[in-house]
């Protein structure tokens, strides 16, 4: 038997209908919604662009105690350096990448270049500043190869004083020394003390002649592992001549010896204080110039 509906059961199952499409209708609103405002937040992000912060300001609060990354120094305190294996100071400069040795108490940033740049020797008995081949090339046309960021490198003093007695236990009185004599340019290399100072053990490493004692230790607990390459220190306490001094390998500053010895050369610059920064110092994502 067929059965009827009454009015008043059609009247129901059309409030049903009617409900269930504006259930579905709100669902599929609210969906869409969702993913309009992420698809918008996602591109507000992208199109942020970080002005960046003043490099003193922005590295002074990643000051560290222990393991690496930015310590005050203990001898220079008005300094500085990154120490450790891997600490947080790859910076790009002029497209390439640097690693930031030091944060001065001008508020200028020491870097030095990654990469080497080739090979030059440094005959015996010429200082830096006569100037040996070295300076010469650095400040003219490696200099006037920088394309990009070339705003940024400041005129600054380098410590350039000849070390006394380059294997020794005592690198107050070698920092000293070094800060005998300043050579004021652009472009220079890293001291020898400084190069020390990089080394995160310094009970073993401190000095040049606890560097050089314990130098498959002192491999494992610095940054700046290269092959031998100049430093801009030098010294005359072997023979009676002055030598330019080599650092790298984890090991202590050494002499080279004889006029034809070639070794690596890595830069050294000062970047304004008031360059800004952005990113966060890895290999990853290095401090980019934003300025």
């Amino acid at each position: 038997m067929r059965r009827r509906f009454t009015r008043k059961e059609k009247r129901r199952k059309s409030k049903q209908v009617i409900m269930i499409s504006t259930v579905c209708l709100i669902l599929i609103l609210g969906v869409g919604y969702a993913s309009f405002q992420t698809n918008l937040t996602l591109k507000a992000k992208g199109n942020i662009k970080c002005s960046g912060t003043i490099a003193k300001e922005l590295l002074l609060k990643e000051v560290v105690n222990s393991g690496d990354g930015l310590y005050n120094d203990t001898y220079e305190p008005t300094r500085y350096f990154y120490k450790g294996t891997s600490p947080k100071n790859y910076i790009t400069f002029n497209n390439d990448m640097w690693r930031i040795i030091s944060l001065e108490e001008d508020g200028s940033l020491k870097i030095i270049k990654d990469e080497s740049i080739g090979q030059k020797g440094w005959p015996n008995n010429i200082v830096w500043d006569e100037p040996v081949e070295i300076n010469t090339y650095l400040n003219k046309e490696y200099l006037n190869s920088i394309s990009t960021n070339y705003d940024k490198i400041i005129s600054h003093d380098f410590k350039i004083g000849i070390i006394k007695e380059l294997v020794n236990d005592d690198l107050t009185n070698q920092i000293y020394e070094e800060n005998q004599t300043i050579w004021n340019g652009k472009i220079g290399l890293i001291s020898s003390s400084e190069y020390l100072r990089l080394n995160s053990n310094i009970g073993m490493c401190g000095t040049a002649k606890k560097a050089q004692a314990n130098a498959s230790t002192c491999k494992t607990t610095t940054w700046l592992l290269k092959s031998f390459f100049w430093a801009i220190s030098e010294t005359d306490d072997i023979g009676t001549s002055i030598k330019a001094i080599i650092v790298g390998d984890g090991a202590g500053p050494a002499v080279a010896f004889g006029d034809g010895m070639l070794a690596d050369i890595h830069p050294v610059i000062y970047i304004s204080k008031e360059t800004k920064l952005c990113g966060g110092g890895t290999e990853e994502n290095p401090y980019t110039i934003t300025n």
